[in-house]
C-alpha cells in the first residue's frame, strides 16, 4: 500500500492431497502431495499486480509484495497502516480426518466397490475405482481489515465399470464426493455406487439409437444441475456481466424463466461439494437468489466486481490456489424444488426421453448456446420410461431451456461437479427435481 496501491490482500495456503486408483483388483497408483505458498494481489484503479511464492519467509513474501506493488503509483501514496481484528476461524466440519485413515482401511474400500460391481453379471469386465481427498487450510488478509481463516476438506469415491455384450462395450459411472472427511465413505454408500455404475454399463448394452429432433425431455433429479450451471449459471457471473458477455447482462427485475424457476447459488450448504465457509478473499459464504419464479434478481459478484459496482461480494470470489488471482465463481448452484410428483410427470409425457445422467457440455455464455452430452437417457413411450439410448447430445439455448420448464418435483437432489474457468479448476455442487421441458433438440442418429 506504500506505493500508492489502493487495495492489497495476501492470501496464505496449505494444502495436502492423496489419492488411490485400484484398476482391475490391482493398486496402480497410490500418492500424496503437498503444496503451501502466498499469493498477494495489489489493486490500482482497474490494474492488478499480483505476485505468488512458496517461499513463506518474511523475506519470500515482501519480495512477492514488492513485485505485486511495482504496478502501483510511484511515490506519494505514503503508508497505510490498517488495524486488522482478530483472526476469524472457521474449522473444518469433517469428523474423520482422511489423513488420519490407515492406507490398509482405502484399499479395503476399493476392493470392496469392485466386488459389488461384478456381482452384478458376468457381463461387467473391468472396474476401475478412485479415491481422493484434500485438506486445505488458508488464511487471508486485506487492506480493509478481513483476517479470515478456513480449512476444508474434501473426500471423493468415483467408480467406472465397462459391460460387454453382442453389441460392443458400454461404460458406467457413478461418483461420492462431498466437503467432509472419511466418514462419507460407508461401506453401505461405497457398494450401492459400484453396484449403480455396473448396473448402469449393463443396461446400456441393449440401448438403441436416439431420436434426433425437438422433443420434450424429463431430467431425472440430480442429473440435469450441471445443465444450469453451464447453460444459465455462468452467465450470471458479474465479470460476463460487465463485460456485456452475457446474454442476461441488464435484465435484473425482468422475466427470464418460466414462473416454475428458481435459481440459488449457496455456499452455504454443508457438506455438499461446493461448500464453504469463506471464500477465497475472505467473505462469508452465502446463499444468493438469482432467479427468483422466473425473474432474474441478481448476479454473483467477487471483490472487485462489486466494488466496482459500489456493493458487497456476494461471496463467490474463489481461486484454484495461492498460484491463481480469484474471479466470480459458482459454488452450489441448484433450481429449487417444485410441487409435482417426479413419476407423475413422466407418466403425463406421452412421448420424449428421460435424461438418467448428463455428462460433460459447453455453452457460449454471449448467447447462451450450449451441447452437453448424455450418458444415461432412455426413451418415454406413452408415459413410461423404456429403451436405453446410446450416448447422444442435448442441444439448446440457456434462455430458451429456463422459459421451458413446465413442471418440476419434489425430488430433488445434488450432485458434484468440477468447473473450469480461465484455466482454473474448482470444486462445485449442482442439483434440481426432476423437471420436464417442453421441448429440447436431441442430436440422437435414430432414422
Amino acid at each position: 500500500m506504500g506505493r500508492g496501491g489502493e487495495f492489497a490482500e495476501v492470501f496464505v495456503e496449505d494444502r495436502s492431497t492423496s489419492s488411490a486408483m485400484l484398476d482391475q483388483r490391482r493398486v496402480e497408483e497410490l500418492s500424496s502431495g503437498r503444496d503451501r505458498g502466498a499469493g498477494i494481489r495489489v489493486v490500482v484503479g482497474d490494474t492488478t499486480g499480483f505476485a505468488h511464492t512458496a517461499d513463506l519467509s518474511e523475506r519470500g513474501l515482501l519480495a512477492a509484495a514488492q513485485a505485486a506493488a511495482t504496478v502501483a503509483r510511484k511515490g506519494g501514496g505514503g503508508v497505510r497502516e490498517i488495524a486488522l481484528g482478530p483472526l476469524t476461524n472457521h474449522p473444518s466440519v469433517a469428523t474423520m480426518l482422511p489423513k488420519d485413515v490407515d492406507k490398509a482401511r482405502k484399499i479395503e474400500l476399493m476392493n470392496l466397490a469392485d466386488d459389488a460391481a461384478r456381482s452384478e453379471g458376468s457381463s461387467i469386465t473391468q472396474v476401475s475405482v478412485a479415491l481422493g481427498d484434500s485438506s486445505r487450510r488458508f488464511v487471508v488478509a486485506n487492506s480493509e481489515g478481513v483476517f479470515a481463516a478456513d480449512h476444508q476438506v474434501r473426500t471423493r469415491f468415483n467408480v467406472t465399470c465397462i459391460a460387454k455384450g453382442d453389441g460392443g462395450m458400454q461404460t458406467g459411472y457413478r461418483p461420492i464426493a462431498g466437503t467432509r472427511g472419511f466418514e462419507l465413505l460407508s461401506g453401505e454408500a461405497v457398494a450401492e455406487a459400484a453396484r449403480g455404475a455396473a448396473r448402469q454399463a449393463i443396461t446400456k448394452l441393449d440401448a438403441r439409437p436416439a431420436p434426433s429432433g425437438d422433443l420434450p425431455v424429463v431430467l431425472a433429479g440430480g442429473s440435469g444441475g450441471i445443465l444450469f450451471h453451464e447453460a444459465c449459471g455462468h452467465g450470471l457471473e458479474a465479470d460476463a456481466i460487465l463485460k456485456q458477455a452475457s446474454v442476461y447482462a441488464g435484465k435484473v427485475g425482468q422475466l427470464v424463466a418460466s414462473p416454475l424457476v428458481t435459481l440459488v447459488d449457496d455456499g452455504t450448504v454443508e457438506g455438499e461439494w461446493g461448500y464453504l465457509a469463506l471464500d477465497d478473499e475472505g467473505r462469508p459464504g452465502a446463499r444468493n437468489v438469482l432467479i427468483e419464479n422466473g425473474v432474474l434478481t441478481d448476479y454473483m459478484w467477487d471483490y472487485l466486481r462489486s466494488r466496482k459496482e459500489g456493493r458487497l461480494s456476494s461471496g463467490n470470489g474463489r481461486r484454484q490456489s495461492y498460484q491463481h488471482l480469484p474471479m466470480v465463481r459458482m459454488t452450489n448452484t441448484y433450481l429449487l424444488a417444485g410441487e409435482s410428483d417426479a413419476d407423475e410427470i413422466v407418466a403425463q409425457t406421452p412421448y420424449g426421453v428421460y435424461v438418467a445422467q448428463l455428462g460433460g457440455g459447453q455453452v457460449n455464455t454471449a448467447t447462451g448456446d450450449f451441447v452437453f452430452g448424455m450418458t444415461a437417457a432412455f426413451m418415454i413411450e406413452d408415459g413410461k420410461i423404456t429403451a436405453p439410448l446410446r450416448d447422444c447430445n442435448l442441444i439448446g439455448n440457456g434462455p430458451d431451456v429456463l422459459q421451458r420448464v413446465d413442471a418440476v418435483a419434489t425430488d430433488f437432489s445434488m450432485t458434484p461437479g468440477t468447473c473450469g474457468k480461465n484455466g482454473q479448476s474448482v470444486p462445485v455442487g449442482c442439483g434440481q427435481a426432476t423437471m420436464r421441458l417442453t421441448g429440447v433438440t436431441i442430436g440422437g442418429a435414430a432414422v
